[in-house]
């Protein structure tokens, strides 16, 4: 077991000052040493079409692919759009899910978190573990982290400040460590 795991985390936000985004700025921040956490750009990954895929993978979506299949977890930050998962998020894990067997998210841990509106985004969350559920990825359960956007717990660059909040990523990041080993075992 190597001693520092690999996570990548991913906004399904592509905002500049998101709050998603400044909840994995946070996780960043407050995981413990054995976790490195890298922050992907998704911004350039089209569309999911079949018939692209079919003339080979874009450039974008060849790195993004690489590098979640070289993570050792995945922290996704999940906003809340209509009641569900923000497109952009969606859109890279069905990239991600049309590897040959799944080898790039088949039994992988994983940790949600996200900020939204009046639920925060614990409706996207909800609908983010049944797609979690069909691709084979393992979510972490507890603790949750669903934050509200619309609030002071972030500035407005999007950085989490609060401190409660604060603590339920660095909970998160702690568990998501120990989740990791028990999988790797």
């Amino acid at each position: 077991m190597r001693a520092e795991l690999n996570v990548l985390g991913i906004s399904g936000s592509l905002r500049k000052k998101s709050t998603n985004t400044g909840l994995l700025r946070a996780a960043l921040q407050l995981a413990p040493a054995d976790l490195k956490i890298e922050i992907a750009d998704i911004a350039e990954v089209p569309l999911y079409n079949a018939d692209i895929a079919t003339q080979g993978k874009p450039p974008a979506v060849e790195r993004i692919v690489a590098k979640i299949a070289a993570a050792d977890a995945l922290v996704l930050a999940c906003p809340e759009y209509n009641y569900s998962i923000a497109p952009a998020l969606k859109n890279v894990l069905d990239w991600a899910s049309r590897e040959p067997g799944n080898k790039a998210l088949d039994g992988k841990p994983v940790a949600i978190l996200g900020a939204g509106g009046r639920m925060a985004s614990s409706r996207a969350q909800y609908h983010l573990r049944q797609v979690c559920v069909f691709v084979n990825l393992h979510p972490l359960n507890k603790p949750e982290v669903c934050a509200h956007a619309n609030s002071d717990s972030f500035d407005g660059d999007g950085n989490l400040v609060d401190d409660k909040v604060r603590q339920l990523v660095a909970d998160q990041m702690r568990a998501l460590v120990d989740w990791t080993r028990r999988l790797q075992i």
